[in-house]
């Protein structure tokens, strides 16, 4: 094998030795550079074992996340964004206060040109509730199609089978 490429910002990546936090912790994410700001293109992260808490009766919520940016100067580096997600572990909200903070968090990091995040929880008491959010960059064409995005969002949801 050759030499580990280091780049700046990124401590996390190959780190045997990285502490996993069970309570929410949005420091934990880390950034690089995109090396195609020139270029829109999507990045998606799924993330099929999500939990969090509900903040009443405290019982564990599980979810499959989706993640979708256009980035523009930075990225978020994968590992991070696993152990921020696991931050949530003990972290008591609502499911739609978890995507925002969520796509919150990632816009305070990257500044994207575009991004969504889409929570499908599995049912409890008989129903799934699955929240999303969506921002474009303001003064962007990025701006109207998340606009665009959210109006037709979900118009031919998909089959559900209990997760």
């Amino acid at each position: 094998m050759g030499k580990k490429k280091v780049i700046n910002g990124i401590s996390l990546l190959g780190n045997q030795n990285v502490q996993y936090t069970f309570d929410y912790d949005p420091k934990v994410l880390e950034t690089f550079e995109n090396k195609h700001p020139e270029n829109d293109y999507f990045v998606k992260f799924n993330c099929p074992e999500f939990t969090s808490l509900c903040p009443i009766t405290g019982q564990p919520d599980f979810a499959a996340i989706y993640i979708s940016y256009v980035p523009d100067r930075l990225m978020v580096e994968s590992k991070s964004l696993k152990l921020y997600l696991f931050s949530f572990r003990n972290h008591g909200d609502f499911h739609e206060d978890c995507m925002n903070i969520i796509m919150k968090d990632l816009i305070r990091l990257l500044d994207p040109k575009y991004i969504e995040v889409w929570g499908k929880f599995t049912p409890r008491g008989g129903i799934s509730i699955d929240p999303y959010c969506n921002y474009g960059k303001p003064g962007t064409e990025w701006q109207e199609a998340a606009k665009n995005r959210l109006f037709r969002h979900d118009m031919y949801p998909e089959k559900v089978d209990n997760r």
